[in-house]
């Protein structure tokens, strides 16, 4: 049980849970599930409470017996936390936010820190705090090219159709590699789960890539096991995609087990084996996590949304990913109800990615009927850029024409980079410039189009 006195009122949390819970920011989807604090004053409570917490107590504290717990157990690395174990959730803040704990420090202590902990100390955060002890760390990965690198800020291109027609689908990609988007991945959410359309988008992709010569991943985001079925046929699978959430029940609401993603990751690795790609590394798969997930399959037990995102992105981490990414608004405002709801979780879930070693970016994304506009995402990106996202989405025009949601756009990206001075990959940016589309490492006019469209012909768009 813990306890707070605050201003003459003693407020009583029966268990970590319920400490966890009433210590996170105001969130609709918490509020949803009961698990909120029903005033400011319990919030502020559970915060001081929580603050007093040794780190040890939470790490030793299982929230809920399944099999996402026991996979992030096997995971700790309970060496590199023990000189940790008798900091309060106060004291890792402050240890944190000194300007003498740089990214160094912090990447030696990335298994030691368990989702819980993470979570516990993103909840005494304010936003700017977020930022700037997110910005102290980079993860760098690699695949057919090398992302995560400082001053290096990564874009998804994003080109979905909603009839998955394979040329609307390459021109909106090559529209993205014309403003240098596209390094992280060129992305597609299929409208189907047709194993014969996945199979088609990825051997499509795969082509663009090599007709172009574009050192980048392509990744078709459809079930796992579907994009497995494609691998069988011969079609080409860089990066293993799959969401996933922060409990057992969620997951078999998706239709994953952790069993499933190990095999899965074993498999694409072998397949990298027999092609004739030049890989700069071996990390293949590609997550998405996001606030609200387990508790819209009625599967949160009773954990609050920012906790449960941290164990998500736990699940994420034991797959060796090259790609993490928050869908911060996409469920709607049930979870996330405005701008300042979604701007804090977005910013949450990127610093608990980092603390936890992943290659975390963001989708800044809204649904139209939160109390969101794109001014609130442009606020979003340039926070989380500050913060050294690795990466966001590029979506032509920010409208997602298939998924019917607003994310960011080719040119937001564009003006993001241009803005903080910030590049694509290295690998990704040598060819920009060998192709014209970026001079002196920024986008050039537009004469630089005609040439990546004329591609379209050999690719049969």
């Amino acid at each position: 049980m813990y306890a707070h006195v605050v201003r003459g009122e003693r407020f009583v949390f029966p268990d970590l849970r319920d400490l966890l819970a009433k210590a996170n920011e105001a969130k609709s989807g918490d509020a949803l599930a009961g698990l909120a604090a029903r005033s400011e004053r319990e919030r502020v409570a559970a915060k001081l409470a929580l603050a007093d917490v040794p780190l040890g107590d939470i790490a030793d504290t299982p929230l809920i017996d399944d099999d996402v717990t026991r996979l992030l157990a096997a995971g700790h690395d309970r060496g590199a936390f023990a000189p940790l174990r008798s900091l309060t959730v106060g004291g890792f803040r402050e240890f944190l936010l000194d300007h003498r704990t740089d990214g160094a420090a912090l990447a030696g202590l990335h298994r030691a820190i368990t989702p819980e902990v993470a979570a516990a100390v993103a909840k005494l955060m304010g936003n700017k705090e977020l930022v700037y002890v997110a910005a102290k760390i980079r993860v760098v990965t690699r695949c057919r090219n090398t992302l995560g690198e400082r001053g290096v800020f990564g874009v998804r291109v994003q080109p979905n159709h909603p009839t998955d027609d394979v040329g609307g689908i390459l021109l909106a990609a090559i529209d993205g590699l014309c403003y240098g988007c596209g390094d992280a991945v060129i992305g597609v959410n299929p409208a189907t789960e047709s194993v014969d359309t996945v199979a088609a988008v990825l051997r499509a992709l795969d082509r663009l890539i090599d007709v172009t010569g574009a050192p980048t991943q392509h990744c078709v985001l459809s079930h796992v096991t579907t994009q497995l079925a494609a691998l069988e046929r011969g079609a080409p699978v860089d990066l293993l995609f799959q969401s996933v959430a922060g409990t057992e029940a969620a997951n078999r609401s998706f239709g994953v087990t952790p069993a499933m993603l190990k095999e899965g990751l074993e498999r694409v690795r072998e397949s990298h084996r027999g092609r004739a790609v030049s890989w700069v590394g071996d990390q293949v798969t590609y997550f998405e996590t996001g606030q609200g997930s387990a508790l819209s399959a009625d599967a949160h037990g009773g954990i609050d949304q920012l906790t449960l995102e941290a164990r998500a992105q736990g699940v994420a981490r034991a797959f060796d990913p090259f790609l993490v990414n928050s869908v911060v608004g996409f469920i709607g405002p049930e979870y996330l109800a405005d701008e300042r709801q979604i701007v804090r979780a977005g910013l949450e879930d990127h610093f608990v990615g980092k603390l936890l070693g992943l290659p975390i970016g963001v989708d800044v994304c809204y649904t139209n009927h939160a109390d969101a506009d794109q001014n609130s995402a442009d606020n979003l990106l340039l926070l989380l850029a500050a913060a050294g996202c690795n990466y966001v989405m590029g979506v032509p025009c920010a409208d997602d024409v298939m998924l019917n949601y607003q994310s960011t756009s080719y040119h937001d990206a564009a003006t993001v980079r241009e803005l903080f001075g910030l590049h694509p990959a290295p690998e990704f940016a040598a060819w920009l410039e060998a192709r014209g589309v970026f001079r002196a490492g920024r986008l050039a006019p537009a004469a630089a189009r005609p040439a990546l469209l004329a591609h379209l012909s050999a690719l049969g768009g």
